[in-house]
């Protein structure tokens, strides 16, 4: 089972990593440029600093210091039609979190940063109007062994539209990365309406989701919890316009996110003896495309 813990965040580092950045894209705002990429196979990578880290309600670090997300993926589009599929799509990622904190430079047994490390394959499959199907095998390990390897795989629909919605049903196939002892089920359903502001300089987005335990995912006291969290939030996303184009696409973004907690997402975030029910997440990074 992943690390579930408790103390407050410290999103002054955050804070800090964020006026760092704002001074970097100073200047560099605008339309975004034209993709540059235009073959069957894209990059996306990119590093985000989150104030702590959660995992589907569930937290992870008791006394975060500075968290990173590193992360990077590799799409191969492969098929493009007019019938009833209209194109299908492989990729292939990584995903981090690196932790100073006590998930990670103060983690026992390994005093490593690398708290997490995911690897994933998704195929993606795209119909007509605008509805996406896409399994995915994911693997999250602990590279300083805080927990043991967890093996999952996921279907996920969704909708291309102003509100993005979309729903997801995960199946653990081993370990567990859930609040209990056995392996579960996981569903999440969430929506995310964007705008544009400033001429196009900066889009808006409104995530909301909610995470739910269809089977032994939220177990606490020996009992399983169907409501998991609710989280809503709110993202900015600046484009940069002063790095040229062969080097792919470049934005800043950044948000506040809250978190909601059910009753057994509840008891695995205790601060001073008592179940917190809530949860604020600052978080900013960079991102690029290509």
């Amino acid at each position: 089972m992943k690390r579930h813990s408790s103390r407050s965040s410290q999103p002054t580092r955050v804070a800090c990593v964020a006026a760092l950045l704002l001074a970097f894209a100073s200047g560099t705002a605008g339309a975004q440029a034209a993709d540059p990429n235009s073959g069957a196979i894209t990059l996306t990578t990119g590093i985000d600093f989150p104030s702590v880290y959660f995992f589907r309600g569930i937290r992870q670090e008791a006394e975060p210091k500075l968290t990173m997300f590193p992360f990077g993926d590799v799409g191969i589009a492969f098929y493009s039609g007019d019938g009833g599929l209209k194109s299908a799509g492989i990729n292939f990622g990584i995903w981090n979190s690196l932790n100073t904190g006590s998930s990670g430079l103060d983690a026992s047994p390994k005093k490593r940063i690398a708290y997490e490390q995911d690897f994933y394959a998704s195929l993606s499959l795209g119909f007509g109007g605008g509805v996406t199907f896409t399994p995915m095998f994911t693997t999250y390990t602990s590279p300083n062994g805080s927990f043991g390897t967890v093996n999952e795989i996921s279907l996920k629909v969704a909708h291309a539209s102003r509100y993005a919605p979309y729903g997801l049903v995960a199946f653990e196939l081993s370990g567990q990365a859930d609040g209990g002892s056995e392996e579960g089920t996981y569903a999440e359903f969430g929506v995310a309406p964007s705008w544009t502001l400033a001429d196009g300089k900066v889009t808006v987005a409104v995530p909301v989701k909610i995470g739910l335990s269809l089977k032994d995912y939220y177990e606490a006291g020996g009992e399983d919890n169907t409501f998991g969290y609710v989280d809503a939030g709110v993202l900015f996303t600046i484009p940069f316009t002063g790095v040229p184009s062969q080097y792919g696409s470049w934005n800043l973004h950044g948000g506040v996110n809250f978190l909601g907690l059910g009753d057994g997402t509840k008891s695995f975030n205790v601060k001073d003896g008592t179940p917190e029910g809530g949860q604020v997440i600052a978080s900013i990074g960079i991102g690029m495309s290509y």
